[in-house]
């Protein structure tokens, strides 16, 4: 690869050079107001060929497309098992929205400002940004059962607790600037992968972005928590690994393994019958009974409809059973069913991802906590319930 020359302008921008190439990576806080003040300033002096900004096509969509929810298909999107990857999505919104509140400022101005600028000066423009939906689900398929269990403690623990964004988080986001690593930041301290992909490879993917980008001046918006990777990899010579931009595929065993707890099941219940058919009955009653009571147990706190809760006795001692379809599927279905989303809530949901309480009342993501917390307790139902039926053999 190349092999730049590096020179500090000051703690926030960086000027690499080499033959004709001049490279300015620009460091900020995606919240802050002085980032927005300083972008412009630099660009107006430097008069790039090129802007590149920190954001994906998705990201760019989600800042440009104000009513980019009005056409969402909730549940399309969870019968396409795209349910968890959109509520890690709503919980970054979420955090940038809060943020941004709490600074008096739009979240994500520093590259919008960057966009703006590009577009009345006619500057060529560079989404640098590795896909959001990729990077997320490459968290989650190199994550081990166990991380993610954590994963999903921690973002629930972000809209069950923290309504609130202290002090510390924000002088922490100002230091740091990455609103992406930000959350992540406490998954990294236990899961060091979790750094790797969130952070680590996004900076690789950037700086391969910004050296293929054309023109002899690039301007380079980032997160301040970006910039001394992205600085080094630049200034040194660096391997692309292509590989970074793909999901790894799923192993077969994953797929054999979702039919483990049926064919299990089932011979339990032939040694039940074998032993007696009253003992194959009350296993089949108390199967019903784990699986129910965690189910809605885990819809009882999202205030699921009535109806909803009622029915995770009679859906998720079947689908537990089923290889091809969840609870927490058929939940959200149910949940729709009886409260469809209207108008206002897509209208609203911006404003309601920014807290618990919005979460709670807004249609569209109570559906989607439904998905996710009937998914959950449902899983909780039959790991409980295999063992209590196996201890009536006895």
């Amino acid at each position: 690869m190349q092999l730049f020359k590096e020179e500090i302008i000051n703690e926030n921008v960086v000027k690499l050079t080499k033959d004709e190439k001049e490279i300015y990576l620009v460091g900020t806080a995606h919240v802050s107001k002085d980032s927005v003040k300083q972008i412009r300033e630099i660009i107006e002096e430097v008069n790039p060929d090129t802007i590149a900004v920190e954001l994906c096509e998705s990201r760019y969509k989600s800042i440009i497309e104000k009513e980019r929810w009005q056409n969402l298909d909730i549940i399309k999107v969870i019968k396409e098992g795209k349910g968890f990857l959109l509520f890690a999505t709503f919980i970054l919104s979420s955090f940038q929205k809060r943020i941004g509140l709490k600074l008096d400022s739009i979240s994500g101005q520093d590259m919008i400002e960057g966009v703006n600028i590009a577009k009345e000066k006619g500057i060529n423009i560079v989404l640098a940004d590795r896909d959001i939906n990729i990077t997320l689900k490459r968290v989650w398929s190199l994550a081990s059962f166990k991380e993610k269990m954590i994963i999903l403690e921690t973002i629930f623990e972000s809209i069950f607790e923290k309504e609130k964004i202290n002090e510390s988080q924000i002088k922490e986001l100002m230091e740091d600037g990455d609103l992406l690593s930000s959350l992540m930041t406490e998954f990294s301290k236990n899961l060091p992968f979790i750094k790797k992909t969130l952070i680590d490879e996004r900076d690789l993917y950037i700086a391969n972005k910004i050296i293929n980008s054309e023109g002899k001046k690039i301007v380079c918006i980032i997160g301040k928590g970006h910039l001394s990777g992205i600085k080094t990899l630049l200034a040194n010579r660096f391997n692309y690994d292509v590989s970074i931009e793909t999901v790894p595929e799923k192993k077969n065993k994953v797929n054999i393994a979702s039919y483990i707890v049926p064919l299990i099941f089932l011979i339990i219940i032939i040694l039940g019958f074998i032993k007696g058919k009253t003992i194959a009955l009350n296993m089949l009653k108390y199967w019903v009974v784990a699986n129910g009571f965690f189910t809605s147990l885990f819809l009882i706190p999202i205030l699921a409809n009535p109806l909803t809760i009622v029915s995770a006795w009679v859906v998720s001692p079947i689908t537990s059973l089923n290889p091809t379809i969840g609870a927490g599927i058929v939940l959200a279905i149910i949940e729709a069913f009886f409260k469809k989303p209207r108008v206002k809530d897509f209208e609203n949901l911006s404003e309601d991802m920014t807290t618990f309480k919005g979460f709670i009342k807004n249609r569209i993501t109570k559906i989607l906590l439904v998905f996710i917390m009937g998914s959950i307790g449902s899983s909780i139902g039959t790991f409980v319930g295999l063992p209590f039926i196996v201890s009536l053999l006895k």
